[in-house]
């Protein structure tokens, strides 16, 4: 009979990190292309006015967007209803919604924050001006109204 003897200490041999660099790009790629940015879900709605002269926004990070129009769903009724972020919200809610974004930025993004009406085509002015007084009352002066670039023809 043969004797089987063992080779060395038993230690086991190291591992190779060679494609680990690959393996690191490669899910990061990965993750860069089957991530979506988050957006809102829009629970009105929000076919917007045409205009002719349009400014288009160099940071749209610094906008915050309020969307007014009459709700998708029949059970919410028909009255123009106003949404912040993902719900709907009152008039009276404005205020707070501002004070927790300018909280959650920067204090030297703060002057330039900006928000945007997303106004319905078929919205009454009576609701936009109540949104703009309310905006007034917490001294968010930067407003403008989103529009649609209008085709000549």
């Amino acid at each position: 009979m043969s004797r089987f003897k063992k080779k060395g200490s038993g230690k086991m041999a190291p591992i190779s990190t060679a494609s680990l660099p690959d393996i690191v790009f490669m899910l990061l790629f990965f993750f860069m292309v089957s991530t979506v940015m988050r957006e809102n879900t829009l629970l009105v709605k929000n076919s917007l006015p045409k205009a002719t002269q349009i400014k288009k926004i160099k940071r749209k990070s610094l906008v915050d967007y309020i969307y007014v129009g009459n709700p998708r769903d029949a059970k919410f009724g028909t009255q123009p209803k106003i949404q912040l972020n993902d719900a709907f919200a009152d008039v009276e809610d404005i205020q707070t919604w501002v004070l927790n974004n300018r909280d959650s930025r920067r204090e030297e993004e703060v002057k330039y924050l900006t928000t945007a009406i997303k106004a319905d085509v078929k919205t009454s002015m009576g609701i936009v001006t109540d949104i703009k007084e309310e905006l007034r009352e917490v001294q968010q002066y930067k407003i403008m109204y989103s529009t649609a670039k209008k085709v000549d023809k």
